[in-house]
């Protein structure tokens, strides 16, 4: 698929294009605080244009572990031109957890999926999203979401071993854009349109560590899960 002029610049300064040897970000994520929701986020921003970025944010417990899963807040802040994005926890379009979003009005759509070839996604019922009370929005520049993800820092890949997102670490991740609407932009479960290639970085977890992470979950509405509870769903609305 051809790129879109605006995020052909954005591959050049932050990652590859879909088939060229990927180059990857390592460097430290940026420490943001939301006001909003009370989270430390790490952050790490992809230029969209000269002017405009797309925002990944992640939130963990200060007490997870490496090798132990956990929950996770993600923040998604982009351009309103982007029809959807989606965020690949493994840095791969196949066998790990994807999670997508996209505007619907003022309101906000997201959830997960998860592919076994270069096609559609579908729906991944490992993980489930809570939207948080604050931080899901759509206005005239941009839209975001903000959810809380139980599934998504721990998943079986391809072999069926488990991979686990090092909290106290980097973790390798994609991104990815289209400039058109799912085909269905009101049902968190609607089929995607195709996608521009992915840009590949090393999201650092630390900066985004929270002492209070269960208690900002439940500020903002959300629950908060034992280790071992089973996820039903794998959509939101936002």
């Amino acid at each position: 698929m051809l790129f879109s002029s605006c995020f052909v610049a954005a591959s050049a300064l932050v990652g590859s294009a879909f088939g060229a040897p990927a180059q990857h970000s390592e460097r430290a994520a940026a420490v943001v605080y939301d006001s909003e929701t009370g989270f430390t986020f790490a952050e790490h921003k992809v230029a969209y244009t000269l002017s405009a970025s797309i925002a990944v944010r992640v939130a963990v417990p200060s007490s997870a572990q490496a090798g132990q899963p956990y929950d996770a807040v993600f923040q998604i802040i982009v351009p309103n031109q982007v029809g959807w994005a989606g965020i690949a926890m493994g840095g791969s379009m196949v066998y790990n957890p994807l999670l997508v979003g996209w505007a619907n009005g003022q309101q906000t759509q997201a959830s997960t999926r998860w592919a076994t070839a270069h096609a559609q996604p579908q729906i991944y019922n490992n993980a489930q999203l809570q939207k948080l009370t604050a931080g899901n929005r759509a206005n005239g520049t941009h839209w975001q979401f903000t959810v809380k993800c139980t599934g998504c820092t721990s998943y079986q890949g391809r072999t069926g071993s488990t991979t686990t997102l090092n909290p106290k670490g980097g973790n390798r991740m994609a991104l990815v854009i289209s400039n058109g609407k799912p085909q269905q932009p009101s049902n968190a479960n609607s089929n995607l349109v195709m996608h521009e290639g992915p840009i590949y970085w090393t999201q650092s977890f630390p900066e985004g560590a929270n002492a209070n992470f269960g208690e900002l979950v439940r500020r903002n509405g959300g629950t908060t899960t034992s280790d071992g509870e089973v996820p039903t769903n794998g959509s939101v609305k936002a």
